[in-house]
């Protein structure tokens, strides 16, 4: 099998930019690209020559079907030799391996040839009975099977020799026939052809079924409550847990039509003991199909033949093939949640910074009272303190009193309030002050808060790189300061928190964690290395994710800054300790240097092209400097830069990348995004009403719609068939995460705490 040329075909739905197909020879590079120890943002960014601008998700498709491809091919070479060495390796089968497309059908191939453990045919072949076998299924049988089976059965003598081993006894002309029958039913199940069918016949027309469990019905009725499925949320009892799987209690769908969200919460609900799963084959058709395996059934052999197709199918293929079908319905199902995941998190987040604001964090509580830390515009934390305003102590006159304080003292224009517990009771006080204040003072620029989504700030607070980064705060502090920062620079601060805890996912608990973490990690990556990292601002957390440094070369930078200040250009990076030339060459481009010594090192420039870059600058006799880059790209008109490309050394595309950069040098591309709401008045849950028209900005993407915070603490949900007036697949065809939409309130559960919305009028 041709790797490259097999992932160009499947790369067929990911065509390249101007809408053509991956052409083999951009897989070949990419590849070569990839063995020789290149990051996917580099080659990306760094390499469209070679690879003909294949972006960062095609590049990560590649990789991982190179790698998995790479691994059918050494499970097939290993079957290969193992059959080989057998002697038992025909042209036909070499062919057939060589041929095969997954580790399924290579296993299938290999499954006559592969070593059992001790089984009931592999007894009966010690006893000599696969020449009985071998005459049944010939078609010859004349006569009654016990008949014949007499002849198997060891003569009285031997039976009473010690000398002979046991194993090699028959004692009976119905163990010789039970023998055989054992030994047939495993040739029925080693079939790999036969297999094939059998495992596509049930995928497309077998059905999962779903019960409520009988320990969790006993217990729910014993309980005696009917709490309701947000409460469940809420308290996490028992019957409420069991009530969020109550569609299930009583459920059958088709295999092949179950989509992904489903699976993920039948297993779910499986897992905590609330569901029974079955899956049910066509079991009629595929014994039907079981039987034309024989050619020679005769009136001798037909009832026989037919109780072995039964038992190999019900001992041998069955549990297997139903095995492997539940696996695979997981294994597409974390594959599709999954890659939501990807795309909900790069689009949380490339949410654009809050620049030049003073952000008082503000993380919520009740009892303990709400942490408080503000935070100016670089990210310096001015103050930190705790008020009461919530239950049980209800000191709001007071807590007013310090945040004015606080406001007045740090020109606070912006409160960034957790989404937690009290966040409700929290929000009202903050109002009450904005509307004080601005009574107090109409001419002042108003005070706006936002309400965000503090989904992992738990994690942050109480981890290792929390503690280091403010060891003198308590939880609540770091807390209370993530909030702040995640507002002015949401990438900075989230790539502090495990991925998985941010808020924007499905069932990511119950995934193969070693595939998700691969997947999510390396979207943060792409978004890092997409933004670009200030060399001298950035934390270890962030420098971690940049092109080419590992966490230990991280601490190394961050080592190296705090020993000697300032780096003053790119080529200081090749001090840091064990930094080396490859190093470099990964991360130099992503790394930005402000008010250095040269000043391409602001920008994505590569090193690697300085040299081409300062000989355009002198041919148009423009300054090295940011006014001289903004200019190259007006003085190189479109038809010039092939001409000028030759010039200059480089290719066509990597010009035009240079030129777009220095139009607009260390550009944020975050900027291009939707800002987020900022709101200066409250909503509760009843103020709403049926129709009313709101502004929402979308929080998280599931398979089957996207959740809206619309500023009532508890985000509504669009169903995907509410989405738009055309057909959609998935809500993602339609929305993005941290996109502002308007949206219709159609109904209100205010004691489920559900909201259902449309965004079609």
């Amino acid at each position: 099998m041709n790797i490259s040329a097999r992932i160009t075909e499947e790369m067929a739905a990911m065509p390249n930019l101007d809408g053509s197909k991956v052409r083999l020879g951009q897989v070949e590079a990419a590849t070569r690209l990839i063995d020789e120890g290149n990051t996917i943002p580099f080659i990306a960014r760094y390499r469209k020559e070679a690879t003909g601008s294949l972006n960062d998700e095609q590049l990560r498709f590649l990789g991982e079907r190179l790698t998995a491809l790479r691994n059918l091919e050494d499970k097939k070479q290993q079957v290969l030799s193992a059959i080989e060495e057998q002697g038992k390796l025909t042209k036909e089968l070499r062919q057939r391996i060589e041929a095969a497309m997954t580790q399924v059908a290579v296993e299938d191939l290999y499954r006559p040839y592969k070593q059992k453990r001790k089984t009931r045919a592999g007894i009966a072949r010690e006893k000599g009975l696969e020449p009985f076998a071998d005459w049944i299924l010939s078609g010859k049988a004349d006569k009654e099977l016990l008949t014949e089976a007499v002849k198997y059965v060891t003569k009285p003598e031997i039976m009473q020799d010690p000398e002979v081993p046991e194993e090699k006894k028959v004692d009976s002309a119905q163990t010789a026939l039970q023998g055989a029958q054992d030994i047939i039913a495993e040739q029925i199940s080693d079939d790999a052809d036969l297999r094939t069918w059998i495992r596509e016949k049930t995928w497309r027309d077998g059905t999962l079924a779903t019960a409520e469990k009988k320990e969790a019905k006993s217990s729910a009725a014993a309980h005696g409550t009917k709490e309701t499925k947000s409460s469940a949320a809420a308290h996490g009892t028992k019957e409420d847990r069991r009530n969020v799987y109550e569609m299930y209690f009583e459920f059958e769908e088709k295999i092949s039509k179950l989509p992904g969200h489903r699976v993920l919460a039948i297993n779910r609900g499986e897992k905590e003991n609330y569901l029974t799963v079955k899956l049910n084959a066509p079991e009629e058709e595929i014994l039907k199909h079981i039987g034309g395996w024989f050619a020679g059934k005769n009136r001798y052999t037909a009832d026989v033949l037919e109780l072995t197709a039964k038992d190999a199918y019900e001992r041998l293929i069955a549990p297997a093939i139903l095995r492997e079908i539940r696996g695979r319905l997981t294994e597409e199902a974390e594959d599709g949640a999954i890659q939501v995941f990807r795309k909900n998190l790069e689009q949380l987040l490339m949410q654009p910074p809050i620049n030049g604001q003073t952000v008082l964090g503000w993380d919520p509580a009740f009892r303990t009272g709400c942490k408080i830390s503000v935070v100016d515009p670089t990210g310096k934390v001015l103050d930190t303190t705790v008020v009461y305003p919530t239950a049980p102590q209800n000191k709001v006159a007071e807590a007013k009193a310090v945040i004015r304080k606080l406001i007045e003292k740090d020109n606070v224009s912006l409160i960034s309030l957790g989404n937690g517990t009290a966040s409700r009771e929290s929000e009202q006080v903050i109002v009450e002050l904005i509307k004080e204040l601005q009574r107090e003072n109409p001419q002042r620029k108003p005070l706006q808060y936002i309400i965000v989504n503090e989904a992992g700030a738990s994690v942050y607070s109480a981890s290792k790189l929390a503690t280091e980064e403010f060891p003198n705060f308590d939880v609540g502090q770091r807390s209370a300061t993530s909030m702040a920062r995640r507002l002015q620079d949401p990438l900075a601060e989230l790539v502090k928190i495990d991925p998985k805890a941010v808020g924007v996912g499905q069932y990511q608990h119950d995934m193969n964690q070693k595939k998700l973490d691969e997947a999510l990690g390396g979207v943060v990556e792409d978004c890092v290395n997409h933004v670009g990292v200030d060399l001298n601002t950035a934390s270890f957390s962030l420098l971690s994710y940049v092109s080419g440094i590992s966490g230990a070369l991280a601490k190394n930078i961050v080592a190296y800054r705090e020993a000697n200040g300032r780096f003053q250009s790119r080529r200081e990076l090749l001090k840091v300790a064990k930094l080396g030339p490859k190093a470099f060459e990964q991360c130099a481009g992503f790394l930005r240097i402000r008010d250095g010594k040269e000043p391409l090192d602001a920008t994505a420039v590569h090193p690697e092209d300085y040299a081409a870059v300062e000989q355009l600058l002198k041919s148009l006799k423009l300054e090295d400097n940011m006014e001289g880059f903004r200019e190259v790209k007006k003085q190189v008109p479109k038809a010039e830069v092939k001409k000028r490309a030759a010039e200059l050394g480089l290719g066509e595309i990597t010009l035009t990348d240079i030129l777009n950069e220095l139009e607009k040098p260390a550009r944020d591309p975050r900027e291009e995004m939707p800002g987020p709401i900022l709101r200066s008045d409250v909503l509760s849950l009843e103020d709403l009403k049926h129709g009313m028209k709101l502004k929402g900005t979308v929080r998280n993407i599931v398979d089957f719609g996207a959740f809206v915070d619309i500023g009532v603490h508890q985000d509504g949900l669009v169903h995907i068939s509410r989405m738009t007036k055309r057909f959609i697949k998935h809500p993602l065809e339609a929305v993005h995460v941290g996109d502002v939409v308007d949206v219709t309130v159609l109904s209100v559960d205010v004691g489920k705490k559900r909201i259902a919305l449309s965004m079609v009028e």
